[in-house]
């Protein structure tokens, strides 16, 4: 088993809080899958106006927790670290479904599945789920690519 902790997270991830949104990596294999955890607290600032009076994690953060999750799994599988001249671009979201709220207390698991690897485009099958029931599906799409050809059309 492969696990990786918060520091070991944030030198794949270029995000930062507010939006680093993957706590612990469980499992990953090289250009297979993954398997990580994001523990969703009261004190997130999305809770504040999501809603006061029942807190619920926005659907967007949760496909953004995937994408993350997703994205750690490309970069480790290619064996490279981010760096000021690479950028990851999120390319696409399809059949996304939301089956269950998360809240406040829950342990987010996110798991994702290499669907597909072709021209530096990588597709995934990504589930998350609380307790083991699921909260949100979708396959994921996401790619690399230099910050010289960051204002390029991707595809």
């Amino acid at each position: 088993m492969k696990s990786l902790d918060i520091n070991e997270i944030k030198q794949y991830l270029p995000h930062r809080y507010p939006l680093l949104l993957v706590d612990r990596v469980l499992d990953w294999e090289a250009g297979k899958s993954i398997t990580a955890i994001k523990n969703v607290t009261i004190n997130e600032e999305f809770f504040n106006g999501h809603f006061p009076h029942k807190p619920v994690m926005p659907g967007v953060l949760m496909i953004e927790a995937l994408a993350q999750t997703a994205a750690l799994l490309s970069f480790m599988s290619a064996g490279i670290k981010p760096d000021d001249s690479s950028v990851v671009y999120f390319l696409g979201i399809d059949g996304a479904r939301f089956k269950r709220p998360v809240g406040p207390g829950d342990q987010l698991k996110m798991q994702a599945e290499v669907v597909r690897h072709a021209r530096g485009i990588w597709k995934y099958k990504a589930v998350a789920s609380v307790d083991g029931q699921v909260a949100v599906e979708a396959e994921l799409m996401c790619t690399m690519r230099s910050v010289a050809d960051a204002g390029q059309t991707v595809g």
